[in-house]
């Protein structure tokens, strides 16, 4: 079976250890979308681990793992990554693919990118890695791919006319003094030659593992409202960050795709600028922040905390075409008297029970919440569904009626074992 895994809310919904549980029973795992902005936390064996670029499913032994044609690379992070779990005993020769087609940030969208958020009047919340000026030069169709790296003369003639361009641009509109062609060039190459055994055609792997029945799990970064096009925009990522990506970021096409599960925290938190209705600004904020550790993966940057959203979830449902979903977190709301739930927003006078694209609406609406009852008793200890307590419980059903869809999996604590399959 091929499945899509997508975030339901900002990100930082707990993907990655959904990943990793879905990853057992995977042949192939596969990114498609994003690039080093996202960050994926998994804990095995009480120890930590965070990708930014490597799919999730490596520290499965003999799974395939591949990085598709609509994730942009930092060559740097990825041989890092690659050498740091290479050093923990995890091989992944002959287990990583990376895609020919896939785009290669290079030092000047790094520097593009803080450059610009500082000259912004109204912050965006970059993560400053160059994942846009990236994604910028794919459309313009000016960008450097990972197939490339393997060419001298093909490399050095795109990093000239990149260069021509670029170098005036910061000079002139920034007062940066520019880059060094041969540098660039000589640092690259070397990147090309590491990363040269992993190189392939990603599209025709993944369509031949599918028609041979192999099951493929698609690793989706951020989250569905950091979408380029469904997204709070201009608060979003560059990429597609909906189920949809799964295809154009890898070049499987949409008839093999079987099934979409999503994942929502049980509360909700976004990380950067741009709206966000549910927000908790005062004390019980910084609780949910401290007592779910809300700091980004990627930046350390702390998570603006809220109410779960289902307005929001809703949305992401009908968008993503999600069969079932997973809940994560439901320990962090251990001990609290009440719950609230975000059920729809209300703007001058108007109830709006479906996500409004308008920026203004979101920006200004006030939520309307259904008030749940909360529970003593501790739930990071059960590991089935008759054993949590009651309310949570009533909270659980309450989600599954209001969304319409199968509650799969309900995540109790940060390790694999702590995970309620329902």
């Amino acid at each position: 079976m091929n499945t899509v895994l997508v975030g339901t809310q900002w990100g930082d919904e707990g993907k990655g250890k959904i990943i990793d549980i879905l990853s057992q029973d995977a042949d192939y795992i596969a990114r498609y979308q994003g690039g080093n902005n996202a960050g994926h936390t998994v804990i095995v064996a009480g120890r930590e681990h965070i990708f930014h670029l490597l799919p999730s499913g490596i520290l499965h032994r003999g799974k395939i793992c591949c990085i598709g044609n609509g994730v942009v690379v930092d060559p740097s992070v990825l041989l890092e990554e690659m050498n740091n779990l290479s050093g923990t005993g995890i091989e992944i020769k002959g287990r990583l693919k990376i895609s020919h087609l896939a785009h290669v940030i290079m030092p000047y969208h790094k520097i593009l990118d803080k450059l610009r958020e500082n000259k912004r009047e109204h912050k965006i919340g970059t993560t400053g890695r160059g994942i846009g000026p990236c994604y910028a030069d794919k459309i313009a169709r000016c960008g450097i791919r990972m197939a490339d790296l393997l060419d001298r003369r093909i490399l050095k003639e795109k990093l000239a006319d990149n260069l021509k361009e670029k170098n005036e641009i910061f000079r002139k509109v920034y007062g940066h003094e520019g880059f060094d062609l041969e540098k660039i060039y000589r640092s690259y190459l070397k990147f090309g030659a590491a990363a040269a055994p992993y190189i392939c055609n990603v599209a025709r792997l993944l369509n031949d593992a599918a028609s041979a029945g192999k099951d493929i799990l698609f690793e989706g970064a951020q989250g569905t409202f950091l979408d380029i096009d469904f997204g709070t925009y201009p608060f979003v990522t560059s990429s597609s960050a909906t189920s949809g990506g799964a295809c154009t970021g890898t070049g499987v096409p949409p008839v093999m795709i079987d099934k979409v599960v999503g994942v929502a925290k049980a509360y909700a938190t976004r990380v950067g600028e741009g709206p966000f209705p549910t927000e908790l600004k005062r004390s019980f904020g910084e609780f949910l922040r401290k007592k779910g550790n809300e700091f980004g993966a990627t930046t350390g940057r702390p998570r603006r905390c809220g109410w779960l959203d289902m307005v929001m979830v809703k949305e992401s449902i009908s968008l993503n075409g999600i069969s079932e979903l997973g809940i994560m977190k439901l320990d962090v709301l251990d001990g609290l008297k009440e719950i609230k739930v975000c059920t729809g927003y209300k703007y001058r006078g108007r109830v709006f029970r479906d996500f409004p694209y308008d920026l203004k609406v979101i920006e200004n609406a006030v939520p309307l919440y259904k008030v749940m009852r909360g529970w003593d008793t501790g739930v990071s200890g059960a590991r089935e569904y008759s054993s949590l307590p009651a309310r949570a419980k009533d909270y659980l059903a309450f989600l599954k009626d209001t969304l319409k869809v199968k509650l799969s999996m309900v995540s109790v604590g940060s390790s694999r074992e702590q995970t309620i399959f329902l």
